[in-house]
């Protein structure tokens, strides 16, 4: 199904090699705040490349004259702020990977906590999707596969080659970002979590982006790496259809607002052209639009244990399994079931925020 692309190497950061303390966080960069208000113009308004519920980032340049990105989270003078903004710049070191965003530095003062990145010179895939510049060519179908596979391969070692493992919480078309080659790297450890060694769920409030979260974690507020495989599978429909995972505006239509209910839908009336992307201009190849959408239903199945591991999405992406799986879904008559979860019933914390406020840190 997918040109061969050369599997990047992990390097894995454990324990037992880097004290999980003050010798992780050795091996960053600590800025000081001076440096990062004289990259970014005392953080100046017209430099801010994005916002959410951590604070903003903003586009800076730094004396050396490389572009960063630089995520300055909101006042966290609480009882037990510093420690938490510490293990999370831990957490955020112990991936390394390709196809992960990589921590640069940080910075941390009484008042201020801040995160350093490298800048993604082409955004996000929900930018390339929907808010792209008329001047700007949309994102071709081969770009589109290789965004689809190198996200699993970040994930897939975000899940297995990471210790302790990490939960990512909130996949989506907008935390997966690309690099000037448009490589898929996966973005915002903000609302990820370490899995302990003798859990397989953590429990927490519930955080992320309508649409995009798995109706387990929305019920019981347990998460597991099949919550990042439901987000992945929603945001590979987002890539074929270059839709929004929640969308109020298909009502207008009476159309399904969950984009996987408006996918199973045109797909049950054998739609398949309608679901593509109208900026592919009909350049792709049937075949691998239905292979890629096969992966993201199997992904999207509102059965945690019936969802594939990331490294087996790597696998089937790569041409491994698929048709077999597939197959076994459809004899199982999993894509009859219709699973439709009320997002409006469940009582939670998030019950009167729009989506983009439910996104949390990104």
């Amino acid at each position: 199904m997918y040109l061969g692309v050369r599997p990047w190497g992990v390097v894995k950061l454990s324990r037992k090699r880097v004290g999980f303390g003050e010798d992780l966080l050795k091996l960053l960069k600590r800025f000081s705040l001076r440096e990062l208000q004289v990259a970014t113009d005392k953080f100046s308004s017209r430099l801010i490349i994005g916002r959410g519920g951590f604070g903003k980032v903003c586009k800076g340049r730094l004396a050396d004259g490389t572009l960063v990105a630089i995520k300055r989270l909101k006042d966290e003078r609480t009882q037990g702020g510093e420690l938490q903004f510490q293990t999370e710049v831990k957490m955020i070191s112990l991936a390394v990977h390709r196809n992960l965003l990589r921590l640069r530095g940080f910075c941390m003062t009484p008042t201020e906590r801040l995160l350093v990145y490298p800048y993604m010179a082409n955004g996000s895939v929900a930018s390339c999707l929907r808010e792209r510049p008329d001047t700007q060519e949309p994102l071709d179908w081969p770009i589109r596969k290789r965004i689809a596979l190198g996200c699993a391969r970040g994930l897939a070692c975000l899940h297995e080659h990471c210790d302790p493992k990490i939960i990512h919480r909130d996949v989506k078309a907008s935390n997966i970002l690309l690099d000037e080659e448009f490589e898929a790297v996966v973005g915002d450890f903000g609302l990820a979590k370490l899995m302990d060694y003798k859990d397989t769920h953590v429990t927490t409030a519930v955080r992320g982006t309508i649409g995009h979260i798995a109706p387990e974690y929305l019920s019981t507020g347990k998460a597991s790496p099949k919550t990042d495989v439901f987000g992945y599978g929603v945001m590979l429909l987002e890539l074929i259809t270059g839709q929004r995972a929640f969308d109020l505006a298909r009502l207008a239509n009476a159309d399904d607002v969950m984009l996987l209910d408006w996918v199973k839908g045109l797909l049950r009336e054998k739609k398949l052209d309608t679901l593509v992307d109208a900026d592919l201009n009909g350049s792709y190849i049937n075949d691998e639009v239905e292979q890629m959408m096969q992966v993201a239903l199997l992904c999207a199945q509102g059965t945690p244990s019936e969802r594939p591991k990331m490294s087996e999405v790597v696998r089937m992406l790569e041409g491994d399994g698929l048709a077999e799986r597939w197959d076994e879904w459809q004899k199982e008559g999993m894509f009859t079931q219709q699973f439709r979860p009320n997002y409006w019933i469940i009582a939670d914390s998030t019950d009167n925020l729009c989506p983009d406020e439910l996104s949390g840190p990104r």
